[in-house]
């Protein structure tokens, strides 16, 4: 038990406190992508959400002490850091803000969700395991889910056989979601990548920062411009680095390093898509339609129903 202001909180408690705190930092990106997309092309974002994770990442080193220790890392482990730091940040969050910036945001968003799903099938081919019938279900219910938030409000006209256009929501949006599902296979592509990977992941994602900062400034000086219209239009940019990339990966390792339970805690990331639902209504002014429910439910319920299975295999 830790004390903490004349009480005692068991470690599990503490690590819904922490894991709850990633949750709100991940409901918010939704409306920080879309707001920030507003004064920053997808480039420049990248770019200067990386410098300050890094900044943010450095300054945690340095508070541990762990500085001395990023050189002898990267050292033993420069392909798998400049590997890993070319895929998270620079080419995911490339993809993803780009589908960002083609949809509205509670289209983009419960999408991300389904990287789980890719990643048990990259699993087969990568790492040699083995899919089960609830895997196929799970897939199946989470997909539709994709479809149905696809239409955009148009569920109705398709259950009375009427001609529907799901790519309808704007210019762009048949690519946009193309992006959005290509950056959950990115994403999944990264863990696969990093399953094996020896180092202490705070160390881990620190080197990976550190590496995709010049590249991603590179990728910004060849299709874009590191210099930015006003320093207020960095605010956006300044909090996606801050609280998406950096804090929240920091308090969501801590809750599953103190969780006596992980699945209890894991299953809190369920909750962020709806307080999500709940910010781009009341922030983006965005009308949620009533298929992006149906839609994030039937996502959300397929991924407990498979995670249910594998617990009780």
């Amino acid at each position: 038990m830790t004390p903490l202001t004349g009480f005692t909180i068991s470690k599990q408690n503490q690590a819904y406190l922490y894991g709850l705190s990633t949750v709100l930092l991940w409901s918010t990106v939704g409306v920080a992508f879309k707001l920030s997309l507003k004064y920053l092309d997808i480039f420049q974002l990248v770019f200067y959400a990386t410098l300050f994770a890094t900044l943010m990442l450095l300054g945690v080193a340095c508070f541990h002490g762990s500085i001395s220790r990023l050189g002898k890392q990267f050292n033993s482990h420069w392909k798998i850091t400049l590997i890993s730091g070319c895929i998270n940040p620079v080419l995911y969050y490339l993809v993803l803000f780009a589908a960002y910036d083609r949809l509205p945001a509670q289209v983009a968003q419960p999408i991300n969700y389904t990287w789980a799903i890719v990643l048990t099938f990259l699993s087969i081919f990568f790492l040699g395991q083995k899919i089960t019938r609830a895997d196929f279900i799970a897939a199946f219910v989470c997909y539709t889910g994709v479809v149905v938030i696809a239409l955009q409000g148009h569920l109705p006209s398709l259950l009375t056989a009427q001609t529907v256009d799901i790519f309808s929501v704007g210019d762009g949006a048949a690519f946009g979601l193309l992006l959005a599902i290509l950056s959950t296979f990115i994403w999944a592509a990264y863990w696969i990548i990093n399953v094996r990977d020896e180092r202490e992941p705070s160390v881990a994602v620190c080197l990976n920062f550190i590496a995709a900062l010049p590249v991603s400034f590179l990728v910004c000086w060849m299709f874009s411009s590191p210099i930015v219209a006003s320093i207020e239009h960095l605010t956006g940019a300044v909090y996606i680095g801050f609280a998406e990339m950096a804090i929240a990966f920091l308090l969501w390792s801590k809750a599953l390093k103190m969780a006596v339970n992980t699945s209890r805690v894991s299953n809190l990331v369920f909750i962020s898509p709806f307080i999500s639902l709940v910010l781009i209504h009341l922030i983006l002014d965005e009308s949620i339609h009533s298929t992006t429910y149906i839609g994030l439910s039937l996502i959300v319920g397929g991924l407990l129903y498979q995670q249910y299975r594998s617990v009780s295999r």
